[in-house]
């Protein structure tokens, strides 16, 4: 059985992140494509990557290059290709810019991969996704964004750390757009299903709430740029779901027709990941105060949005 061929649209560091990521766990063959000024980037950290793997015990193939014809026939995008953001500024703050870019990216894969699913991690995420998707005609089911799962590892290792308790039995649930709106889910938090009330005091969950609306922000500030390490093991989460049929149910952000009331948007929700991508959206009830703040998140979400379509 051939391997999947997986193409990662950007070398920098989380897509050398991910090239790793991908060899070390066997998903398939790894095409790590840059623009032809940074081709050498992408060649150097292929012949670095696939010199460990005689210590690390991996045979995948990785390729660096300059040239989209290299991705002809990959089977799954994961897109990190923008400008990451520096210290002071919003993910909101890089549209401009970054959105020149997912429009060619998008253009290119619609020729190139034009069956491939796509995993956007760019940002700003919402804006990316959304129009990738646009430019590319695709499916919703074949394209989706990795933000869910970063903001729910985020506030999963949080509440670990406060409640002083392994964060593997930690689970939670993250909706809304990545950005300061983010809905992190207090009713859906538990630690080995046991409600994380019982562990902390509102006080406490408040202030980690907050601290995971800014957890990007905060990395940024301390190394002066974004983070790569665990936004690139989320994105691998997703490809592994995906390539295993596992029907994963994770958060990501998926174009939505209606769950939750809105519609023509991405917004990170639970869904089920399998081989068709994203397979179903799983909606939840929500109090109140959740429907609110998700109503605020959204807002956010359409807002950038808005910007994609008139510029």
């Amino acid at each position: 059985m051939a391997r999947k061929k997986i193409a990662l649209i950007g070398a920098g560091n989380i897509g050398g992140q991910l090239a790793y990521l991908i060899a070390s766990r066997e998903l398939g063959d790894v095409v790590l494509l840059d623009i032809p000024a940074k081709e050498g980037v992408a060649k150097g950290k292929a012949l670095d990557i696939m010199q460990n793997g005689g210590v690390d015990d991996f045979d995948c193939k990785i390729v660096g290059t300059g040239d989209w014809k290299d991705a002809e026939g990959a089977d799954l995008l994961i897109i990190t290709a923008g400008i990451p953001r520096k210290p002071g500024q919003d993910r909101e703050d890089l549209i401009g810019v970054n959105l020149p870019i997912i429009r060619n990216v998008a253009e290119n894969a619609k020729k190139h991969t034009p069956n491939a699913m796509a995993i956007v991690v760019a940002n700003p995420l919402d804006a990316m996704v959304y129009e990738f998707k646009k430019v590319t005609g695709w499916p919703r089911n074949r394209v989706m964004g990795m933000a869910g799962i970063l903001d729910t590892s985020r506030f999963s290792f949080f509440l670990a750390e406060a409640a002083e308790v392994s964060v593997k039995d930690v689970r939670t649930t993250v909706l809304g757009g990545h950005g300061d709106q983010m809905v992190p889910l207090i009713s859906y938090s538990t630690i080995n299903g046991i409600p994380i009330t019982e562990f902390l005091p509102k006080e406490t969950i408040d202030s980690i709430v907050a601290r995971t609306r800014k957890g990007g922000g905060e990395i940024v500030k301390l190394m002066g740029t974004s983070a790569w390490f665990a936004p690139a093991a989320a994105a691998i989460q997703m490809a592994t779901a995906i390539f295993n049929d596992s029907k994963r149910v994770l958060p990501c952000a998926a174009f939505l027709e209606g769950e939750y009331g809105y519609e023509g948007i991405f917004m990170g929700v639970p869904v089920v990941l399998g081989k068709d991508g994203v397979e179903k959206v799983v909606e939840i009830p929500l109090s109140p105060e959740e429907k609110e703040a998700l109503a605020k998140s959204a807002a956010a979400v359409k807002s950038v949005v808005e910007i994609c379509d008139r510029t």
